[in-house]
């Protein structure tokens, strides 16, 4: 894997198995007043200067307001607010889910992937007075279990709950970091290790301060993975593509780390 990495150390891989890619656009802007302030002047450019000066055609400075405040409940179509989520949380996680689930990192309590607003039921689509909604999903690690629960912002009553295995969804935030913490504490993790000390004199202690994370679901492929890869979409199963912060991509392509089983497996292996 080091000798991999090498070759591409500072660049974006592309290539059909990297679901991500930077692009740079520099765009360049002339502000007023700006265009041609290094140019001798004629007659033209000294009426023109002449003229802003004297208030004409002036642009005036631009002013950064402060964004409203934030209330607590939000109306219509409007995006949650922090305690909006905050409350659809608590209700939507129960005691009894809390105590028989379990997250990425084995705790007690599934992990939560996301809170949205949820989309109006058909017959409420031309209601002024619709309820607002959230959809929270949990992944509960204990099974495997993809669990949605909508919550009624003004009953506070939840009213669905679906249950469903074999759906993966984008990782969180947090599972991309479990993730690395648990190919790093592999033996399949020396090479990024290498790598990363390599590209910056330093050992990789902190995968969260030290690098900057994107990932994608690896789900199994008949004859394409190693057998134990197979599970893979029935468990969570993530590729991850590091790239240190203010520096180079680090290709891990080949491993894939089962958060299911917590094991690192190398593809063609």
């Amino acid at each position: 894997m080091r000798k991999i990495v090498h070759r591409h150390l500072g660049k974006v891989v592309a290539g059909a198995g990297l679901a991500v890619a930077g692009t740079a656009v520099m765009v360049g802007i002339t502000l007023p007043g700006t265009a041609g302030a290094n140019e001798s002047g004629g007659s033209d450019g000294s009426a023109a200067a002449a003229a802003q000066q004297a208030g004409q055609g002036a642009v005036k400075p631009g002013v950064v307001e402060q964004a409203p405040a934030e209330g607590k409940k939000g109306t219509g179509s409007d995006p949650l607010t922090d305690d909006e989520t905050k409350r659809v949380e608590q209700l939507a996680l129960t005691k009894q889910m809390f105590s028989a689930g379990e997250n990425v990192e084995g705790r007690r309590g599934p992990e939560r992937l996301s809170v949205d607003l949820a989309e109006p039921d058909a017959n409420e689509l031309d209601a002024t007075d619709a309820p607002r909604r959230a959809d929270v999903t949990f992944y509960d690690y204990r099974d495997d279990t993809l669990v949605t629960r909508t919550v009624n912002l003004d009953t506070g009553k939840v009213e669905q709950t679906t249950s469903r295995t074999g759906v993966q969804p984008p990782l969180s935030h947090d599972e991309n970091v479990e993730a690395l913490k648990v190919l790093i504490a592999d033996p399949l993790g020396a090479g990024l290790k290498a790598d990363f000390k390599d590209a910056t004199g330093t050992e990789l202690t902190d995968p969260e301060q030290q690098l900057l994370l994107n990932s994608a679901v690896y789900r199994a492929t008949p004859g394409a993975q190693p057998a134990a890869l197979d599970k893979c979409g029935e468990h969570r199963c993530v590729r991850l593509f590091p790239k240190v912060r203010n520096g180079p991509w680090i290709d891990a392509r080949s491993l894939i780390v089962d958060l299911s089983a917590r094991k690192v497996v190398k593809l063609g292996s």
